[in-house]
Parts: C-alpha cells; sequence; structure tokens
C-alpha cells in the first residue's frame, strides 16, 4: 500500500485576504448555471468576494434569496435558456442548446473574464485583450473519459436514442476542445484534475484546490466508537461498498446520513450494526464528523469535500486512493515524512473496505494533525492562491 499512501501537498503559506477589485477595470465571473448550492456555488462565492465589483453570468439563474446572499446578492446575467420551458427543473436537458447559449454572452466590455466551468462556462468569447481564466472543476465528464459509463447508466447503449447521445456527446467534445484554445490560463481544482486537463486539452495548469471555511467546524480529539460516512446514495458515491463491508464487521458500528435513490437497496444490505439517519441538516452532519472514529469515503472524486471537513474536525479518513482523495488525505507512511491523517484502500472492494478498516485499527492517527493538515485547505488559502495569480 506504500505506492497509495505517499501523497502529500506542500503546506502553502497562510495570508490574510484581501479584496482585488482595483486590479483590473471591468471583471466578469461566468458560472455554469444558478440552480441549488453545491461546491461549485462555495468556488463561486469565494470569487465575488475577491473581486466584490464584478459582474456575474451564467446559463440560467434560479439560485433562492438565503443562498443567493453569499454571492453579494448578485443576479446573474443569463443566456436565452432562462426563459425556455421548465428551465427551473430540466435545464439539464437544454445541455444541447448550451454551447450556443454560453457563446451569446457579451463580455466585451471586460478586461478579466474568469469562467468556474465543468460544462459549458469556459465557452464564453473573449478577445485579445481581454485575460480568461478558467477554473475547471473538470473536463465535461460524460463527454470524455465516463461517456461510456454515462450510456449505460442512462439506459443509452442501444437503439436510435443511444445514437442520438453519442452523437451529442461527440459534437460536445468537438466543441470542448475547440474552446480550451481560447483559454488564456487553467487553474485546476487537483492535480488529479489537472492531469485530466493535460490528456484532454494538451494544456498545463496551476492547481488551486477548492476552499473549505474551516471556521464552521471544530476538532474534537475524544472519538467515539463509530465510523461514519455522509453522501447522496447514487451508485458512483460506492456507499453501498462500504455499508456490506461493515455488515460483515458486526464488532464495527457504521453510520451512514444521505439520501437518493440507492436509499432501498442500501438499506436491504445494510446489518444491524449499521444506522441509516436518511437526509440530516448541516449541524446533524457536522456532529457526527467530530464524534465518529473515522470517515469512510469510499467514491472516485475530482477534490472531495467531506474528506477535508472530516479532517478539520479532527477525524481521520479511510479513503479510496483515486483521485483528489490522494491529494487531501495524508497516508501512513507518506514519501514526504508528513504526520498521517488517514490510510487508503486500492481497490473499490469489500474485502479492500474491511482491510483497511483492520489496518486503521492498528495505526496511531492523531486529530490534531488532522486538523493542521486541514488548514491547507482554507478560505484563506484559496484567496492567498488567487492574490498571486493576478499579481503574476
Amino acid at each position: 500500500m506504500a505506492d497509495l499512501e505517499g501523497a502529500a501537498v506542500t503546506q502553502p503559506e497562510i495570508v490574510q485576504p484581501q479584496s482585488l477589485r482595483h486590479n483590473f477595470r471591468r471583471v466578469a465571473i461566468v458560472h455554469e448555471w444558478l440552480v441549488v448550492w453545491g461546491g461549485a456555488e462555495v468556488v463561486l462565492r469565494e470569487l465575488i468576494g475577491l473581486f466584490p465589483d464584478c459582474d456575474l453570468f451564467s446559463v440560467v439563474d434560479f439560485l433562492n434569496d438565503k443562498d443567493r446572499a453569499a454571492l453579494l446578492g448578485k443576479h446573474a446575467k443569463t443566456t436565452f435558456i432562462q426563459k425556455l420551458p421548465f428551465a427551473k427543473k430540466k435545464y439539464r436537458g437544454y445541455l444541447p442548446l448550451m454551447p450556443l447559449a454560453i457563446e451569446q454572452l457579451d463580455l466585451s466590455g471586460y478586461d478579466l473574464v474568469i469562467s468556474s466551468s465543468h460544462a459549458v462556462a469556459k465557452g464564453v468569447i473573449t478577445g485579445p485583450d481581454q485575460l480568461h481564466i478558467c477554473y475547471c472543476h473538470t473536463p465535461v465528464r460524460y463527454a470524455w473519459d465516463l461517456q461510456h459509463q454515462y450510456l449505460k447508466q442512462t439506459g443509452l447503449t442501444r437503439g436510435f436514442r443511444s445514437f442520438s447521445a453519442r452523437l451529442l456527446l461527440h459534437y460536445m467534445r468537438v466543441w470542448d476542445l475547440r474552446t480550451a484554445v481560447s483559454v488564456d490560463k487553467f487553474i485546476a481544482n487537483s492535480a488529479y484534475i489537472g492531469r485530466r486537463i493535460s490528456k484532454i486539452y494538451r494544456r498545463d495548469s496551476q492547481v488551486v484546490h477548492p476552499p473549505v471555511d474551516l471556521s464552521k467546524f471544530t476538532a474534537q480529539l475524544v472519538k467515539e466508537d463509530f465510523y461514519f460516512t455522509a453522501s447522496r446514495l447514487v451508485p458512483y458515491k460506492r456507499v453501498d461498498l462500504i455499508v456490506e463491508a461493515f455488515s460483515k464487521m458486526p464488532q464495527r458500528r457504521l453510520i451512514v446520513i444521505g439520501d437518493g435513490p440507492e436509499m432501498e437497496r442500501v438499506r436491504k444490505m445494510a446489518g444491524p450494526n449499521v444506522t441509516l439517519l436518511g437526509y440530516q441538516p448541516n449541524d446533524v452532519l457536522r456532529d457526527h464528523l467530530q464524534r465518529a472514529r473515522a470517515f469512510v469515503f469510499a467514491a472516485e472524486e475530482d477534490f472531495g469535500i467531506l474528506p477535508v471537513e472530516a479532517q478539520a474536525c479532527g477525524t481521520p479518513v479511510i479513503a479510496f486512493g483515486k483521485g483528489g482523495t490522494l491529494e487531501t488525505v495524508v497516508g501512513l507512511h507518506n514519501s514526504a515524512g508528513n504526520p498521517p491523517t488517514g490510510l487508503f484502500f486500492a481497490e473499490q472492494t469489500v474485502p479492500a473496505v474491511i482491510d483497511a478498516v483492520e489496518r486503521f485499527e492498528a495505526a496511531d492517527i492523531s486529530p490534531a494533525d488532522c486538523r493542521a493538515w486541514a488548514e491547507n485547505f482554507s478560505t484563506e488559502v484559496f484567496r492567498n492562491a488567487w492574490r498571486q495569480i493576478i499579481a503574476g
């Protein structure tokens, strides 16, 4: 396991954040879509905080008033998709129109354009005298290396609908590659995504991890005798794998927070030592993160904010050793010699999870070290990185 345990991130200097409003005359920030609050919106909040005088653009904007307050009350200038039928709930169904829509946004009057992109935002049209920086959450997953997985999960493997979907995804790949050329600088949300940017776009990128508001989390040094996981219950999160593994370890207690289409299937495989709490508010989630013996994470994520939040609570992480967690969790016996904050399992299998839990039981991981490592992913670090990018 040494090859998985060796991931470590150099600790950047933390400085006091400040606004960048005076560096450019006019700044535009382009977001994918504003419908619900998630990780991309946390990044957007911090970008707006750095450029409070910016104008905001998005394919659609249906954000509620509570979440909008975190964006300084800004309303986005939207595309024609905003006014199409059922756009609020079925906006993803208009994906074939989004490349056209995003290209109609007039950004000609801005000196700096920042796109926060995982689908089409980076496709805005800019001129030679404008600086376009793309914060890339990922190249379009379902159009590139996850195409076949996407087609299987949506039942589009055969027939005319499958052919139509494949034709659309081909079109998306061509458009996505073409628009990458107009980006002046790519910022990747992890080294993992940086490798995807290099593979697909043949472009270099700088890594700036998404910000985690550590002020909301307090490290608890004394832990209780239960393991914990939390996620939306969808197939790729692999909560079923964690539940099945713990059901075969009746001496270990597992608590699960989250709901979704996989709930009934997961419930049927859960043993008496597994407790499913369903959806819970943030304060309940935070309480379990603080008290848990370890947080178990089986998904392959681009970054993965929950493992960082767990460490901010002083809770070690047992994670699948692929994707962003190799950057956010310090494994046992890592090459940099940093204090460990968790450990990894190499395969998404029940025996691999069981083995990882047994290895964790024999490990010595300090809650204080977990909290200290989480500081590397704070909002202050994120803001400082952006200050340096703009200055350079």
